[in-house]
């Protein structure tokens, strides 16, 4: 076909016809001269503005946060809006901060892309890292540490010498989720030949340290698996009498829970977070008391150099948890609580 041939043609009536004044111009052709103008009007306008960068007032990051004490949102957010407020104002990066209900929720809300940030416990971390949605951030540090404790605690007016003497006995753990309240404590039983599965009377689920704590107090347990620093929270909070306690078995250190990003992030906006991150704590006119970490307490500073491998110990230690262990483990729990 050549290039005449392909040039549409026009009726010349027709073009005639769009040609005469407005006044002669049919309804049907002023129709078809208004919408020329739109399209023109249209295709010569500067595009729409992109959408606000994440970051800024109007779109900024998302943080979630697991209810490591409680889940109140004058709890756990308490401890890490000065934080987030403090890089607001050393970096100019906007925040929203909020609790999850549990930790499944922060995990399935990380990966699901409802948050951009989050605060995980150190299993928890792992759970979201394996499925592809969340990678490291910031890890908090404490005169050089980035790790913490768990233990199990008793009465202090028990008879219990070590773990082994809880077989037979119950056990009140935390969210399932929680290296320090669930997988260390059971590891801390395994570690003195005892089965969670088959040696305990019974398994209870309380959700949370701190109410796994009290469920010993309350005598709906005998022995509780938390973290040191939930149980010194809970009695700087008058919660508990630190004299009706005793520790029967501290953990192995565990890497602090961590600050992790969503992978769908964009790499700009990951960097300029490690940056703010890594430099809050030295920032012009930030009050240090604001550099805060679990349970509240004030931190020396967030590593964003910390690697993946600091929780390669987590896997570990908890590796005897298998999805049929964990399955197991459940199951028991819930029939424990029916019975």
């Amino acid at each position: 076909m050549s290039q005449a041939d392909a040039t549409p043609s026009f009726d010349n009536a027709a073009t005639h016809q769009l040609m005469r004044s407005p006044g002669e111009t049919g309804f049907t052709e002023m129709r078809i001269l208004s919408a020329a103008i739109m399209i023109c009007t249209t295709l010569l306008s500067p595009l729409p503005a992109l959408a606000d960068a994440i970051g800024t007032a109007k779109n900024p990051v998302r943080v979630m946060l697991i209810p490591a004490d409680g889940g109140t949102e004058d709890g756990t957010k308490a401890d890490f809006q000065p934080l987030f407020d403090a890089i607001t104002r050393s970096s100019g990066l906007h925040f929203t901060v909020s609790t999850g209900q549990s930790y499944a929720a922060v995990i399935e809300g990380m990966c699901a892309g409802l948050t951009d940030i989050a605060w995980f416990g150190p299993a928890s971390y792992i759970e979201a890292r394996e499925r592809g949605c969340a990678e490291l951030l910031a890890v908090e540090e404490r005169n050089g540490a980035s790790t913490y404790y768990a233990g199990l605690f008793v009465a202090s007016d028990s008879d219990f010498q070590d773990a082994s003497d809880l077989t037979g006995h119950a056990v009140a753990l935390g969210s399932s989720h929680s290296a320090s309240s669930f997988s260390y404590p059971l590891a801390l039983l395994r570690k003195e030949d005892v089965d969670p599965l088959n040696d305990l009377a019974g398994i209870r689920i309380t959700g949370s340290h701190t109410n796994s704590l009290l469920a010993l107090k309350n005598g709906h347990a005998d022995a509780a698996g938390a973290s040191f620093v939930s149980f010194e929270r809970a009695v700087n909070q008058g919660s508990l009498d630190p004299r009706a306690f005793r520790i029967l078995a501290r953990s192995a250190p565990i890497p602090n829970p961590p600050i992790a990003m969503h992978t769908g992030l964009p790499e700009d906006t990951k960097a300029r977070l490690r940056l703010a991150m890594s430099r809050v704590h030295n920032a012009a006119g930030v009050n240090p008391d604001a550099i805060r970490g679990y349970g509240g307490k004030r931190v020396d500073r967030y590593n964003t150099e910390a690697g993946e491998a600091l929780f390669d110990s987590v896997i570990e230690a908890t590796s005897f948890l298998t999805e049929d262990y964990m399955a197991a483990l459940l199951r028991k729990a819930v029939s424990d609580q029916r019975g």
